[in-house]
């Protein structure tokens, strides 16, 4: 195989385990030498694609939901298909070409698994601020539930062109940070996803059109928080 494709499959195999077993049905499973899967699949919403209103409107939800990330899907199952394909004949340069599709649709599919499961209605789990013993490394980590989110919040202005906010747990030292990622590319390596919020202009253009700093303050009304404490709590 060659390096880019060594460099890639070990970051997005991080990744789909982070997700979590229940994100991806079945996980794509990247072994060392070959590629050694299910197909994944779209995941269900625990919620109507309407429930997130006012503050995301039900037409961006079924859009985003049923066509951006059935595309990265059906992207990650025709490059993991092409790999194993290539690989059958000995062609690792066919293989290595089809990596950097591999890393874009296969951090789309993970990143948008997260994402569902970061979000729940105002009505039920959405919104207010965490507890616990989440809450008290936030405090400890950030100065304040406040500093934290007004901090996220730059974050996410701070990005030029497409991409994501993450607020992730140190595998080493159990800390919390905050980290950005251009594009599709998945949280791996050192650090832990816990709540992702993504920055690409189909999570909001519909409903807040060139406003996005609208869309950063109106999606922490419905942040799931007991979701990323139970991702915090587990890893």
């Amino acid at each position: 195989m060659s390096s880019t494709l060594l460099r890639t499959a070990p970051a997005l195999r991080g990744a789909l385990r982070a997700a979590g077993a229940g994100a991806i049905k079945p996980a794509a499973a990247l072994a060392s030498t070959s590629f050694v899967r299910g197909k994944a699949t779209l995941p269900d919403l625990s919620y109507d694609y309407g429930a997130l209103e006012p503050f995301i409107s039900g037409k961006i939800m079924e859009l985003h939901h049923k066509k951006h990330h059935q595309t990265y899907v059906t992207g990650l199952n025709s490059a993991l298909d092409t790999i194993a394909e290539a690989e059958s004949k000995g062609d690792h340069t066919k293989a290595a070409t089809v990596a950097p599709l591999l890393n874009f649709h296969g951090g789309g599919h993970v990143n948008h698994s997260l994402f569902w499961e970061n979000l729940a209605p105002a009505s039920r789990d959405g919104g207010g601020e965490p507890s616990g013993s989440l809450k008290t490394a936030i405090n400890d980590d950030f100065g304040s539930f406040d500093t934290f989110r007004k901090q996220m919040n730059t974050a996410l202005a701070g990005i030029q062109g497409s991409g994501w906010a993450w607020l992730v747990k140190d595998k080493q030292t159990g800390t919390l940070g905050l980290v950005t990622r251009a594009n599709q590319d998945p949280v791996a390596g050192p650090y832990t996803p816990l709540l992702g919020i993504d920055a690409w202009e189909h999570a909001y253009y519909l409903q807040y059109e060139n406003r996005k700093a609208e869309y950063f303050e109106a999606i922490w009304n419905v942040v799931n928080w007991k979701t990323v404490a139970a991702r915090f709590e587990k890893n």
